[in-house]
């Protein structure tokens, strides 16, 4: 095979571009299923980058196939000579470290981000003051029940909001993420409740603590939920029924507000139709929908001046009512008047909490959005501002029922100020307008955790903010929410109708949430159970006394959303279910290299016993195998070597791991290491961030780079050299002659070349049989003559410094093979695996399976995310039974 020119003599390298209106997607990517084609470049600056990955943002222009002769890929540029690689035996330790972590903010960037938060994260609950007193009440109320109703909004506020969530639950985070899936990943940390992908096992810090540092009761918990598959299976699905409550709130909590704030505008002009109003609130939704790939800051930035107006509104009015009206509703915050309100109207008043608890719905969204903000933002946020508004808008709008009994029916309005009306108008349909963007947010951040938990097929996920590495926005999910809000408004068209089916869901989360927090606090916060126990009956029974209420609605409406997060928690566990046997089939071909290949006595390869102990044969060339996992042994390896028998001269198992930061420092981009088992095998990891655009079109010339770049390393460590100087010597030397040649040869071929050359010259004057007859008696003179040693630090011929490939035998040795493997011929050998459902498996069971193989061969990457020339692809089928 003839070897490309490398026209320009660049090294081969990764560039990492930072861009600013091109946010990237952060799904892991998986080498072995992507899609080929044929090789492009791209060139920037004048110059061709060349080397592997090729991101599918960039629009790219063609470009031949680009390499280089051996010593022009000796002379490392200075960017990569500060690049270190890791010389790991058996490609294990390349993991270390790539665990995400929590992000902490001071300062200004937290006071940022508690200003951001209030327009993303307080638009549901913010606008409850709208209908909560008239969706309590169904006629005038007197002033008693008044007082009642008003005390247990503000404890319900209290309790379940400030003290439940703001001051416990926001602390339960994943490494910064939250939201009920997010405290199921965290028990999986500190209890074995769950398997993992190998993919993602590096991504995720396990800490389980020691037995003998956990209480009695504490271990023995622990020990149970372990040791019980019934609960590790329900603790599974409760996580999973969380999101998908979330994700039906997604589509109906949309279609609510929007259309709750266009036919407020009947208010001003009550002749506007019912087409009209549901009309013109699918327009509102699909432009609501259509500008979320802004992202979360920008959006944030421009709806929290809406929330914070319209917030500052109801605390004024609140003042205002409440000093010209009946300050004496101030009485609702003693807990005696919650307590009197339940003895006194018993059954009535349970089912009044149906429209009491409207007052905190988007709760579960704070805890979701967790991940897009922090803590401390949060609290902030809410302490300071938020929580003292709704209170003082409550309390405004009952001091004015107080006065005027009829008021109940449209409360906000009612008690406007004179004067006021119009411009509350304006505010208010602008902040029910931007309250569905917690839910959304919230619903982003839910899928991307489970598709780290693997409970969802990937989809592409998009960072939106190289700062705040929480803000997430999913394009697949955007749109599918848009369609099934706009289908809901299409077919309730009355906020009544939509009522119905609102508010069971965010019960049951909160319920969840009470018992997930509750097992953090036992087996990850080793509290003691006396201390858990008061509290958690406290919240237990708040959430019971709602979610039994909330649970009237069924029949009224609230069927649909629990039957749509129904239909998604099953196909999440059914996804979950297919993967768990889909890893147990692909262990199967995993393992260390020595299990697969090992040395006869004479030293020749051969398969072990257990592979049929089978001679194998040389590949001529240099063969690049695609590892989805980056440990132990691919199984495109396994298949290749099993079935033909044989190897590459040059084998490295390519690697590409996405890591949980914008960006990876370009020293510790590339990972090589060592297999000893196998000659010249290697594994090459590139690590990459979410805000990283990878780009090289010529993988194997990247890959050869890489590896001789560790090799030579290795040999300076060993050699004690200093590895920098020795490549800044190898950059300053001359320039090769057939620099344009296209033709890559190894070290002693270019030896014999030089001395052929000067035999020539000095016989120029005989015939050229003459001349070759003289230089194969100056060959021979020369076999015969012993090889002079060099010095350490200079070359025999000039002050020049001798490489460091030949100053070692070995190393010699090791880079030869590595060029002429590379002048050979590269390959690009991917796995196509095919899964069927094994023969003899149940009914149940193989119909679960085939739906989840149906799914997966209908959701697996289609893009090129690496563009190699399809004439040096090798495919290598096989089939897993699960």
């Amino acid at each position: 095979m003839d070897q490309p020119t490398n026209t320009t003599g660049a090294t081969p390298t990764i560039r990492i571009a930072e861009p600013v209106l091109h946010p990237v997607r952060s799904e892991p990517l998986s080498a072995g299923e992507a899609t080929y084609s044929t090789g492009v470049g791209h060139r920037a600056g004048g110059r061709a980058q060349v080397g592997g990955i090729y991101h599918t943002r960039s629009h790219a222009r063609s470009l031949s196939r680009a390499s280089f002769d051996n010593r022009s890929i000796g002379r490392l540029s200075h960017d990569l000579t500060r690049q270190t690689t890791h010389d790991v035996e058996e490609g294990e330790n390349w993991r270390d470290g790539d665990e995400k972590k929590k992000q902490i903010f001071g300062g200004k960037m937290l006071m940022w981000l508690a200003y951001q938060s209030v327009g993303v994260i307080y638009g549901d609950i913010g606008t409850s003051p709208l209908y909560v007193f008239s969706s309590t009440f169904t006629s005038a109320p007197n002033y008693d029940d008044l007082v009642q109703v008003l005390s247990v909004i503000i404890w319900s506020l209290t309790i379940v909001v400030t003290i439940k969530y703001v001051l416990i639950i926001l602390h339960a985070d994943n490494e910064g993420e939250g939201g009920t899936f997010s405290c199921y990943s965290l028990l999986t940390r500190f209890a074995n409740i769950t398997n993992r992908d190998p993919r993602e096992e590096v991504t995720v810090r396990l800490e389980r603590h020691l037995s003998q540092d956990l209480g009695t009761a504490n271990r023995t918990l622990r020990a149970k939920i372990e040791n019980s598959k019934f609960t590790r299976g329900l603790l599974k699905t409760i996580g999973v029924l969380a999101v998908s409550m979330v994700m039906a709130d997604g589509v109906l909590t949309p279609a609510q507000s929007v259309l709750g704030a266009v036919q407020g505008l009947t208010v001003v002009k009550p002749d506007i139709t019912s087409s009209t109003v549901v009309g013109t609130t699918c327009g509102i939704l699909v432009l609501l929908f259509a500008i979320q790939p802004f992202g979360t800051t920008k959006l944030a930035s421009t709806f929290a001046p809406i929330v914070l107006v319209w917030l500052g509104f109801n605390f004024g009015f609140g003042i205002y009512n409440l000093v010209k009206f009946d300050w004496t509703v101030l009485k609702a915050f003693s807990p005696y008047f919650a307590f009197q309100f339940f003895i006194q109207h018993k059954t009535h008043a349970w089912k009044m909490l149906g429209g009491i608890l409207l007052a905190f719905t988007g709760v579960e969204a704070l805890f979701a959005d967790l991940g897009a903000f922090s803590l401390r933002a949060i609290q902030l946020s809410w302490m300071l501002y938020v929580y003292p508004c709704l209170l003082l808008a409550y309390i405004g709008q009952a001091a004015f029922i107080s006065a005027h009994p009829d008021a109940y029916s449209n409360p906000f309005f009612n008690s406007v100020p004179p004067g006021m009306l119009y411009p509350s108008l304006v505010v208010a349909v602008l902040a029910a307008i931007v309250a569905s963007q917690a839910i959304i947010t919230a619903t982003f951040q839910l899928v991307s955790q489970i598709m780290k938990l693997s409970y969802c097929p990937q989809v592409k996920v998009v960072h939106t903010s190289r700062t705040f590495h929480g803000q997430l926005y999913v394009p697949f999910l955007n749109w599918l929410l848009m369609l099934g809000a706009v289908l809901v408004t299409a077919v309730y068209s009355d906020t009544t109708r939509l009522g119905n089916a609102y508010g069971v869901c965010v019960m049951f989360v909160t319920f969840f949430d009470t018992c997930m927090v509750t097992l953090i606090a036992l087996i990850v916060w080793r509290l003691s159970p006396f201390v858990v126990f008061i509290p958690w009956l406290v919240f237990a029974c708040v959430d019971g006394l709602y979610l039994s209420s909330a649970l009237t609605k069924v029949p009224e409406g609230a069927w649909f959303t629990l039957t749509l997060s129904g239909i998604l928690a099953c196909l999440f566990l059914l996804w979950r279910f297919g993967k768990e046997n889909q890893w147990r089939a692909e262990a199967e071909d995993r393992f260390k290299p020595s299990e697969l290949v090992m040395k006869d006595q004479e030293g020749r390869l051969r398969l072990t016993d257990k592979w049929g102990s089978d001679s194998l044969s040389a590949i001529r060339g240099f063969g690049v195998f695609f590892d989805k996992t980056g440990v132990l042994t691919p199984s495109v390896f396994t298949h290749f070597v099993s079935k033909f028998v044989s190897v590459p001269d040059v084998t490295v198992f390519f690697h590409l791991h996405p890591v949980e930061k914008p960006s990876v420092e370009p020293g510790e981009r590339y990972k090589v290491s060592h297999f000893t088992a196998v000659p010249g095998c290697y594994r090459l990891v590139i690590r990459h961030g979410f805000m990283d655009e990878v780009i090289s079109p010529d993988l194997g010339a990247l890959v050869y780079a890489e590896i001789r770049r560790f090799i030579i390393r290795q040999a300076c460590d060993r050699l004690g050299v200093d590895g920098r100087a020795q490549e800044k010597e190898i950059g300053d030397d001359s320039e090769p002659e057939d620099q344009d040649s296209g033709v890559a040869t190894d070290p002693a071929t270019e030896e014999r070349k030089s001395e052929g050359t000067s035999s020539a010259e000095a016989s120029a004057t005989t015939s050229d049989k003459d001349k070759r007859a003289a230089h194969k008696a100056t060959d021979r003179e020369r076999e015969k003559q012993p090889v002079p040693v060099p010095s350490p630090r200079m070359t025999h011929a000039s002050r020049t410094p001798l490489p460091i490939e030949l100053r070692d035998d070995r190393v010699a040795a090791e880079v030869a093979r590595l060029d002429r493997a590379y002048a050979a011929r590269v390959m690009y050998i991917v796995g196509k695996e095919q899964m069927r459902v094994s023969t003899g498996s149940s009914f149940f069971r193989r119909g679960v399976l085939s739906v989840f193989l149906w799914i997966r061969d209908n959701t697996r990457a289609k893009i090129a995310n690496l563009r190699l020339a399809m004439d040096r692809v090798v495919e290598v089928g096989f089939v897993k039974d699960i």
